[in-house]
């Protein structure tokens, strides 16, 4: 047995203790047993995880089914490209509808793109295999804006406290980790039994169940419904330029997603053994894959576990420091040199990082959650996706260096971890009033802008 599958099932044991302990010596948050709330946010929870698992099922077999296709790899890569590229560029508009026009009708929005995109799949056609991802880019935008910004304007309309939101981000880590062992190996047999374009289909009847809950039973709510698309933007610029807070959190979200998508791209090459090894376990230089996904997955669920531990004894703005520091410790050693004895070490260090994943997720959803105004929140989180898109265009179209990739990671979390320093010094004083009406971020948006125009 490899030292992959044997950290599987390590890293399985140590999710389960975990898990076991905190609900023996866990403190029960206020308000969670609720019967109001429990049904909110497991509403949430099946709607935010049948929206993942759409996305989930397809991510496997992209690039095999272009492949099966006969498409070159020259073809395959453009579409890769057309893909974060179509996420770049349309996102943010996107975005700035959802704020106008509505959350609600955004996630339906996502569940119809999405699922024309499953439906392009049918088709060897190069074209028709394009619009498929310029598509599937728009709405991967929605996918991770517009639900966490439906999400906190209803959390606070209904007069929740921060850490009950704490409490769902926390969970939504944990179940989309679930969800992408159990789409992975749902998958798997889907093609096995009915050919590539299978995993395509089942994200499609998932992505149509889940737009139908949306549209039942999801209310709408808006950012500023009254402004024009070129104020939102105007607005989004301002905030991120005026507002110091607003302008870290989109910084670190940049860096901290270009580094794990750059990770989701080179790990394979990274783990893979020049040769026939005791670490390739008899696989003649290749790696276990799927036990390797689902040892990642674990640690992220751990990740998510851990957030509510830190939760109880810090602020997300202060631990995050010691996250990002971590994280950039954890791909040192594939950024100085690729050796196929220090394999073990790198795996090790691969799934530290995937915990510190972990815990970005829910933690930079609470912080958003508290800084930055709900009337532009999706304009916003989609403007930072810009550069981030823009980074992993970079690496897809530049034929760098594994070591030289690793590096720019380190870099990137090494900023991280100093930015959210500065920010917790920024924040360190402050008590953010919860309303009902989720004007938190604006007021705390607002004291940011004057705090800087003061020192300007």
């Amino acid at each position: 047995m490899s030292f992959f599958i044997i950290s599987f099932f390590v890293l399985v044991a140590m999710c389960v203790g975990l898990y076991f302990y905190s609900r023996k010596s866990g403190t029960k948050i206020e308000g969670s047993s609720d019967p109001g709330f429990v049904y909110f946010r497991n509403l949430y929870l099946v709607v935010y995880l049948l929206g993942m698992a759409g996305d989930w099922l397809q991510g496997p077999y992209v690039y095999a089914l272009y492949e099966h296709y006969k498409l070159s790899k020259r073809d395959i890569e453009f579409l890769f490209v057309a893909g974060f590229g179509a996420s770049m560029l349309f996102g943010t508009v996107v975005g700035s509808f959802s704020d106008k026009f509505g959350r609600q009708r955004n996630c339906i929005l996502y569940g119809i793109i999405y699922s024309l995109s499953c439906l392009t799949k049918h088709s060897s056609n190069f074209w028709v295999l394009l619009l498929g991802r310029l598509l599937g880019g728009t709405a991967t935008s929605i996918l991770w804006s517009g639900f966490e910004t439906w999400l906190i304007h209803e959390h606070h309309s209904r007069g929740y406290s921060d850490r009950l939101l704490e409490e769902i981000f926390s969970w939504a880590t944990i179940g989309n980790s679930i969800v992408a062992i159990v789409c992975g190996i749902a998958a798997q047999y889907a093609v096995d039994l009915f050919g590539f374009v299978a995993p395509f289909d089942m994200a499609l009847i998932i992505l149509v169940i889940m737009t139908v809950i949306v549209w039942l039973k999801w209310p709408e709510n808006y950012g500023d419904a009254s402004a024009d698309l070129k104020k939102n933007f105007s607005d989004a610029l301002t905030t991120v330029r005026t507002d110091r807070r607003v302008l870290c959190l989109g910084v670190v979200q940049s860096l901290f997603e270009g580094s794990m998508y750059c990770f989701v791209l080179e790990w394979t090459p990274a783990l893979t053994p020049s040769a026939a090894s005791t670490m390739s376990s008899g696989h003649a230089g290749k790696i276990p894959h799927g036990y390797i996904f689902a040892a990642y997955m674990v640690s992220l669920m751990i990740g998510g576990q851990l957030f509510s531990f830190c939760c109880n004894r810090s602020k997300p703005e202060s631990f995050m420091r010691w996250v990002f520091g971590l994280s950039s410790v954890c791909l040192v050693q594939p950024a100085l040199m690729r050796s196929d004895s220090l394999i073990p070490i790198t795996f090790v260090g691969f799934l530290v990082f995937e915990c510190c994943v972990g815990l970005f997720w829910p933690a930079i959803g609470t912080m958003r959650s508290k800084y930055v105004p709900d009337s532009i929140r999706a304009t916003i989180m989609n403007l930072f996706r810009i550069p981030l898109n823009l980074v992993v265009v970079i690496i897809l179209t530049q034929n760098f260096p594994i070591v030289f990739i690793f590096k720019c990671c380190v870099f990137f979390l090494i900023i991280c971890c100093g930015i959210q320093f500065y920010l917790e010094r920024l924040t360190r004083d402050e008590a953010p009033v919860e309303s009902a009406d989720g004007q938190t971020a604006e007021k705390s948006t607002e004291d940011g802008r004057k705090e800087f125009q003061g020192i300007a």
